[in-house]
């Protein structure tokens, strides 16, 4: 009977571990800092509008034109990304999202790119030295391999 109920117990516990898992956030476009142009801040909004009616290729052709009109938007430079990324064209959208960081050094959703994420969150605390695997001490009478 104990171990039944301590066999529920344990299964619930794993059930919800489970579902506490967050799913990551979808990738959407960015609106552009407040200070670009008029004509950058119109073309951006085309390119969300027809990115997020899944029309990437003309979302790419809007976000490039508003590169060109705000070249020193790191929002426009990872929306462009966004775009390459999602029509497969992975190297040169990973080039826009490191211009992006660098245009833009604090903003967190552009630094949780697809192609920066490996890298974590600047701003995050580093945590300490990872030891190396086979450990940085001498082996004592009774450890290691022979």
């Amino acid at each position: 009977m104990r171990v039944s109920l301590w066999m529920a117990l344990a299964l619930v516990v794993l059930s919800i571990s489970a579902c506490a898992h967050e799913k990551p956030k979808p990738l959407v476009p960015l609106e552009l800092a407040y200070g670009a142009k008029a004509d950058a801040n119109a073309l951006n909004n085309q390119g969300r509008q027809a990115f997020l009616a899944g029309q990437m290729a003309e979302a790419k052709d809007l976000f490039g034109q508003a590169i060109k009109a705000a070249p020193d938007s790191g929002q426009a430079h990872y929306n462009y990304g966004l775009a390459l990324n999602a029509l497969g064209q992975t190297d040169q959208a990973r080039q826009e999202f490191i211009e992006a960081a660098n245009l833009a050094p604090g903003d967190k959703v552009i630094w949780d790119s697809p192609a920066l994420r490996p890298f974590g969150n600047p701003e995050a605390p580093k945590g300490p030295a990872r030891e190396h695997p086979y450990g940085t001490s001498r082996p004592t009478i009774g450890s290691g391999p022979r």
